[in-house]
């Protein structure tokens, strides 16, 4: 640890000037003119650095470090000398783990009951972290440490996630970080990402055909960010958070690397299980007596799917590897560097493989693009269509995920997946920690319960740094985990984190001193499962002291100790924000019906060229309605060309665009059918008003409609949308104006050629087709500009 004779007051953050005192004489050139030299800000000296690699979406039997059959050789290289922490646990769904990992708090406490898109009103569900909670990478900036993070953010409230922020939520805003390069949100394009470089919205610097990767970009900057840090500053200490979007869908990686695994995965999951099973009783990562839990009824064998489909089923499977594979060999590149530099030893290492249990979100077939499963669309992707695209599958054609009976073997040897926080197959992830100074220079395995908020006071006791009381004029509250430091050096150590709660989507359980007591309340594959009342849910208990994987529930048997653990879960839950227990679904996505607040209100939207990189939550909902989009353009010499307004991209979305001249409106549902329209002439030369309608056919969710064009309000095309998306278009993609981000909406044009060519005043969406032959005065704009104030 670091010196413990430091003496700077640090439990008041940022710590307060003090003038020195002393003589001030008159002239600065008197001989008795003497102050202090200045002091940089540092932490205690030996204070190491610190990192953290979080890995998306994957099982604790995934990696080869813990007997998966991914192969990850630099996780492996990482434990040949360090800690495997093998009941190190998160919290089943991405945002709340990584919430609780950044905060060292519970993520109710922290408002991150679920993801960011769910968000309600409630204390513990509406993605707000309280200023009273600073999150780990603030307490260690305003210590003197160096801060950076490379990847994935997902705690955005997304109102706050348009270019004009708040930022405070923000890695380079209020969270702690002097650097950020990576993405705000769920998932992304590996090929075509959504970037950003601290505040400000860029593009990736390559394309998919000259070789770009999102996991190797962030490297790259990793890297170089690491590298002029220790050139400019090598006394001062660096914390670098490194959460690549993988192994999160879409599962996209080089065809060589996918190409390694050909074959490899033709015995299917329930094989799979046992070959991993016994891989992981030889490492030593679970006991010799553990067991492997059964095969629950709603996933299929492997030997009752269609034969037709295996081969793809396979091709999922091989890719995801590959992803995973590629995935270690960027999170490589970053540890070459530190060894590089020589300071690798000095390195608090992290490597947290999963932020929950394997995801079980891609349907039982899988999805060539999993937006399909989330507007309950999937039947479009039929088994035919599945073959067709087999070849494709983790390249830039396409936005795929892999079969639930995959996630559930990642999973092995635990029950369950991803957001089913009752059972360890949704929230049990291998960690390996390495810092020699404290863990020592030889592999361990360490079996004490541990928790992703127990980072947080871990890294703070390594640094020797107090827990902050006040920060920024607020009081804080207490960390919510218990430091690791003391498992490092003993093995046999007691466990200090004797208690966890734990919930998800009504998914619920607590550990209680080696027991647990879990009920699986939902189904992660089964939107439309119809849910009991919470009263009625079914709870299970288990001796974690005989029975390491949950095994064989003692419920029936000591209905005793199983109130005494749920009266536990209460206790907790009413303790971290837990209740009330949440288990909507769809309604959620209705912030109307949730109660977080909206960017966008009223029914009408104004918006300039140039604007851009517009989540969809910065923009006025379109879906399951009637909806017009009116433009006025100048168009001078040239025909027009290019994109007036567009939301989404390949995988999904509409555009309003120019081509040889005329007006096109194109709907692409989900990259799988594309209904365009376009005007019968060009657009005149001069200002002009554009305008699309959709008339929606009505009668439920996902329907179509007609679509009607115009010039200055007169009639210039008819078309027809058979089907529309109901929920979502994108988690990536985005709404610009006067060009397209990212992938493309229609194959009429690519992002390069998609700017428009002429002169684009101002857009407008509103809801409803009833005023087609009025044009929109200034008067008008000006009111609506008003009116959103």
């Amino acid at each position: 640890m670091s010196d413990q004779t430091d003496k700077t007051p640090r439990v008041i953050l940022p710590i307060p000037d003090v003038t020195p005192p002393g003589l001030t004489t008159y002239d600065a050139k008197n001989p008795d003119t003497k102050y202090p030299p200045i002091r940089q800000l540092r932490p205690p000296a030996g204070a190491p650095n610190v990192l953290i690699v979080l890995i998306d979406d994957a099982g604790f039997g995934s990696s080869s470090a813990f007997g998966g059959p991914c192969n990850t050789p630099n996780f492996e290289a990482v434990a040949q000398d360090s800690l495997k922490y093998t009941r190190f646990h998160t919290t089943a769904l991405c945002s709340p783990s990584r919430a609780a990992l950044l905060s060292g708090r519970n993520h109710h406490s922290v408002g991150m009951g679920g993801i960011t898109e769910i968000a309600t009103s409630a204390p513990g569900n509406n993605s707000l972290r309280p200023n009273t909670k600073q999150p780990l990478a603030e307490t260690l900036k305003l210590n003197g440490y160096s801060t950076a993070q490379f990847g994935k953010c997902h705690e955005v409230p997304v109102w706050e996630t348009s270019p004009m922020g708040p930022f405070d939520h923000w890695p380079a805003g209020g969270g702690g970080f002097e650097y950020f390069y990576g993405f705000i949100g769920g998932e992304n394009n590996q090929w075509d990402p959504a970037l950003y470089e601290g505040l400000t919205p860029i593009e990736p610097p390559a394309t998919p055909e000259e070789g770009y990767h999102l996991t190797e970009d962030l490297a790259d900057h990793a890297v170089n960010w690491i590298r002029q840090q220790k050139a400019l500053m090598p006394d001062k200490p660096f914390f670098v958070y490194f959460a690549p979007g993988a192994t999160h869908a879409p599962h996209h990686v080089p065809k060589e690397w996918i190409e390694k695994y050909k074959g490899k995965f033709a015995h299917g999951w329930d094989k799979q299980r046992e070959i991993t099973f016994a891989k992981q009783k030889e490492l030593g990562v679970i006991p010799q007596d553990c067991e492997l839990t059964p095969r629950p009824d709603t996933i299929p064998a492997w030997d009752s799917m269609d034969p037709k489909l295996q081969p793809v089923l396979e091709r999922e499977m091989e890719v995801y590897a590959a992803f995973m594979e590629h995935t270690d060999h960027q999170v490589g590149r970053v540890l070459d560097a530190i060894k590089d530099l020589g300071i690798y030893d000095n390195t608090l290492i992290y490597v947290i493989v999963g932020d929950n249990g394997a995801s079980a979100e891609g349907t039982l077939q899988g999805a060539f693009n999993e937006m399909a499963n989330f507007n309950g669309m999937a039947a479009l992707e039929t088994v035919d269509f599945m073959v067709s695209k087999m070849d494709e599958f983790g390249s830039p054609s396409s936005y795929n995920h892999f079969a639930v009976g995959w996630a559930w073997a990642m999973d092995t040897p635990y029950q369950w997946t991803k957001q089913v926080a009752s059972h360890w197959g949704g929230t049990r992830n291998g960690t390996i920690v390495r810092y020699p100074k404290l863990t020592g220079t030889k592999a361990g395995i360490r079996n004490q319960f541990t928790h992703v908020i127990d980072i947080a006071p871990t890294v703070l006791e390594a640094a020797g740094i107090p827990e902050p009381t006040i920060v920024h004029g607020v009081l804080q509250s207490p960390y919510e985990g218990t430091s690791q430091v003391y498992s490092f050096g003993d093995a046999d150590a007691p466990e200090q984190h004797d208690v966890q709660y734990f919930e998800m989507a009504g998914n619920r359980g607590i550990y209680y001193k080696g027991w647990s007591a879990v009920t699986r309340h939902s189904t992660p594959w089964l939107p439309a499962e119809k849910l009991v009342a919470f009263d009625d849910d079914n709870w299970e208990l288990y001796d974690g002291s005989k029975d390491w994987s949950q095994a064989h529930d003692l419920a029936k048997e000591m209905p005793d100790k199983l109130h005494e653990l749920q009266r536990q879960f209460l206790i907790e839950a009413a303790k971290y924000n837990v209740l009330p227990l949440d288990d909507r679904r769809f309604e959620r996505l209705n912030p109307d019906i949730a109660g977080r607040p909206q960017l966008i209100k009223g029914n009408s939207q104004l918006l300039f060229s140039g604007m851009g990189r517009l989540s969809e939550n910065s923009v006025v909902s379109i879906k399951n309605k009637s909806f017009s989009v009116t433009a006025e353009v100048e168009v001078n010499g040239k025909p027009a060309n290019g994109v007036i307004i567009a939301q989404g991209g390949r995988f999904g979305g509409w555009s309003v665009y120019a081509k040889d001249g005329k007006l096109k409106f194109n709907y692409n549902v989900l990259g799988i059918h594309e209904f365009p329209t376009e005007a019968t002439t060009p657009i005149p030369q001069g200002k002009h008003q554009v305008r699309m309608e959709f008339a929606y056919d009505g009668g439920g969710l996902a329907k179509g409609g007609n679509v009607t064009l115009y010039y200055d309000g007169k009639e210039v095309g008819k078309g027809r949308v058979a089907a529309t998306q109901a929920m979502i278009f994108s988690a990536d993609e985005t709404t610009d104006v006067g060009y397209e981000s990212g992938t493309p909406v229609s194959p009429d044009y690519t992002a390069e050629s998609s700017k428009f060519n002429g002169k684009i005043n101002w857009v407008q969406i509103d809801l409803g087709t009833d005023d087609h032959d009025h044009l929109i005065s200034p008067e008008e704009r000006l009111n609506l500009a008003m009116a959103r104030q």
